[in-house]
C-alpha cells in the first residue's frame, strides 16, 4: 500500500503531515499552519524571491541545500527533504554570520525582500565554494530588491561566505543525512482519492502505471510552470502526480558520444553536463530564470509544455537532440524538433510521459553558438534565442542545424537557412547572405511584449551573422557580455 502522509525536515527536525490538499504549496504551509512568516509573500510566480527558502536533499550520498521559491512550489514536493527557512537561522539568540553581515554592510532598508535575499545567500553559504562577486550576483539574479541596491548586499556576501560553513546547520549535517536516508522508504506515495489527490510514485515503473490510470492527471515536476496556474490563473489541479520521487527518472548518463537526461533532471542537476557540450551552451542554461528555478525546473518539462520561447528545445534541436516518451511499458522515440506540431500541441498521447533526452556531442569539425535575447540579462522571458550548430571543413560549411525559439508557434528549425548555408565560405561574409534573407521565409514572426516581429526578423538574421563571424575568427566570444564581465576580472 502507498504511504498517505507527507515525511520531511524542518530545519533539521522530522515532520508528518496527513492532511494535504493537491493544491497547497510550500508557502502556505510555512505561513498558515506553521506561523513561520518571515518567509514572504511577494509576486507569487517565481520572480521575486521574497519567499525563498532552502531545500536540502541528498545528492552522491551529500546533503545539498539549493534555494527554491515557496510560492510554486507544492507542499507535496518537499517530501523526503529537509526543509530551512529564515525564521530556523538564529540560534541561541544569535544571527546567522550571513544576517549578522547584512546588518553589517546595511544591505537592508524596507526588509521585506530582505529574508528571501538572506536565504538564497545562505544557500550560498552551504554550496563550499568561496565566491566571487560574478558568483554572488547569479546567485542573487532572483531576488528582487528596490531600496538597497546590490552592492551592500553583495559585499555581506563576500564577508561571510568563505567556503566554509560553520553554523548549527554544518555542525549536524552528518545526523541531517542519516535522517534523509531513513525517509528514502521507496514507498510511492498517495495523499487523497482516486478523485482528488497528490501522488508521488517511488519508480518509474509505478509513475507510468499511474499516470495510464489516471489520464486526466496533471504531471508535475519542478512547479515553475504548474505553480503558476494555481497561484495566477487560479485554478484547482484536483489530480497531481509529481515526477521527483520516481528512482531513476533523474538520472544522467555522459557517454563519449552524447548524453542522455531523465526527464525528472532538473537545470541543476543537468547544468555541468550540457555544459562540456559547449561554453553557450553552459551560458543558455545560467541564463534560465534563477537559482531558485534551475533548482526546480526540469529539461522534461521545458520540453513538455511545449512553449514557443522555452529556452532549452532550440539549443537542443539544433544539437540534434532525440527525445524518449513512455506510456505505461511501451516506449518511443523521435527527432526532438518532431514532437512540436503547433502551437499548444505536441506528439504526445493521453497517458505518455516526455521520459529522457538524448543530446549528441559535437564532431570534429562542428561548431557550436547560441544566443538568447531578452529585455533584462538576467532572470527574464525570451523575447528570441538562436541556436547553431555549423560543420566546417577547412573555410567551407559542409552543414548546419539552426534552430530558434521565439520565431513561430514553436521551437523550430530554419531548413531553408540551412540549405542556403551549404557552400558558403566563412571568409566570405557575402557568401552568407542567402542564408540570412532565408530566415525571412523560414518564420513569420508575430509582435507580443517581449518583442516585435520586425524587431525578431532582424535580430535571427544579425545572430546567425554574428555566429558566422565568431566562428570565422576562431574561437572568439570577445562581443559577448560575459565574456566582457570575464574579462575584467
Amino acid at each position: 500500500m502507498p504511504r498517505n502522509s507527507l515525511r520531511f525536515l524542518r530545519n533539521g527536525t522530522l515532520t508528518e503531515v496527513d492532511a494535504v490538499g493537491p493544491n497547497e504549496t510550500l508557502l502556505d504551509y510555512l505561513r498558515l499552519r506553521e506561523r513561520a512568516v518571515g518567509t514572504k509573500e511577494g509576486c507569487g510566480e517565481g520572480d521575486c524571491g521574497a519567499c525563498t527558502v532552502a531545500i536540502g536533499r541528498l545528492k552522491g550520498g551529500r546533503v545539498i541545500y539549493e534555494p527554491v521559491n515557496a510560492c510554486i512550489q507544492l507542499l507535496g514536493q518537499v517530501d523526503g527533504k529537509d526543509v530551512v527557512a529564515v525564521d530556523d537561522l538564529v540560534q541561541n539568540g544569535a544571527l546567522h554570520p550571513v544576517q549578522q553581515a547584512m546588518v553589517d554592510h546595511h544591505g537592508s532598508q524596507c526588509g521585506f525582500c530582505t529574508p528571501g535575499i538572506v536565504m538564497a545567500l545562505f544557500a550560498l553559504y552551504h554550496a563550499g565554494v568561496k565566491p566571487d562577486r560574478n558568483v554572488v550576483n547569479d546567485w542573487l539574479a532572483g531576488n528582487l530588491c528596490r531600496c538597497t541596491g546590490y552592492r551592500p548586499i553583495a559585499d555581506a556576501a563576500l564577508a561571510s561566505i568563505s567556503g566554509e560553513p560553520a553554523d548549527a546547520l554544518a555542525r549536524r549535517r552528518a545526523d541531517t543525512v542519516q535522517a534523509l536516508e531513513n525517509l528514502a522508504d521507496g514507498e510511492d506515495l498517495f495523499i487523497g482519492d482516486e478523485d482528488s489527490f497528490f501522488a508521488a510514485p517511488a519508480t518509474v515503473d509505478s509513475l507510468a502505471a499511474l499516470y495510464d490510470r489516471h489520464l486526466d492527471a496533471v504531471i508535475l515536476a519542478g512547479a515553475t510552470d504548474v505553480g503558476l496556474w494555481i497561484t495566477k490563473q487560479l485554478r484547482e489541479l484536483p489530480k497531481i502526480i509529481y515526477v521527483g520521487r520516481a528512482a531513476g527518472f533523474a538520472d544522467i548518463d555522459e557517454r563519449a558520444g552524447e548524453i542522455r537526461i531523465g526527464a525528472g533532471a532538473t537545470y541543476a542537476d543537468a547544468e555541468a553536463a550540457l555544459a562540456s557540450i559547449d561554453r553557450d551552451v553552459a551560458e543558455v542554461v545560467r541564463r534560465i530564470g534563477s537559482k531558485q528555478i534551475r533548482a526546480s525546473g526540469t529539461v522534461g518539462g521545458n520540453i513538455a509544455n511545449g512553449s514557443p520561447i522555452g529556452d532549452t528545445p532550440p539549443v537542443l534541436i539544433a544539437l540534434g537532440a532525440e527525445l524518449e516518451l513512455r506510456r505505461g511499458d511501451a516506449t518511443r522515440s523521435m527527432a526532438l524538433e518532431d514532437f512540436f506540431i503547433e502551437y499548444g500541441k505536441q506528439d504526445r498521447a493521453p497517458g505518455e510521459l516526455v521520459n529522457a533526452v538524448t543530446v549528441p556531442r559535437l564532431k570534429p569539425g562542428e561548431h557550436f553558438r547560441a544566443y538568447k535575447l531578452s529585455k533584462r540579462f538576467d532572470q527574464d522571458i525570451t523575447g528570441t534565442l538562436g541556436a547553431f550548430r555549423i560543420a566546417v571543413d577547412g573555410n567551407r560549411i559542409t552543414g548546419a542545424r539552426i534552430a530558434f525559439g521565439g520565431m513561430a508557434a514553436t521551437p523550430k528549425r530554419a531548413s531553408g537557412a540551412e540549405t542556403a548555408l551549404v557552400g558558403a565560405s566563412l571568409k566570405k561574409p557575402a557568401s552568407w547572405q542567402a542564408a540570412i534573407d532565408a530566415l525571412a521565409d523560414d518564420f513569420a514572426p508575430i509582435s507580443d511584449m517581449r518583442a516585435s516581429a520586425d524587431y525578431r526578423r532582424r535580430a535571427a538574421g544579425n545572430l546567425l551573422r554574428k555566429a558566422l563571424a565568431e566562428i570565422a575568427a576562431g574561437d572568439s566570444r570577445a562581443s559577448r557580455v560575459v565574456g566582457i564581465r570575464e574579462a575584467a576580472q
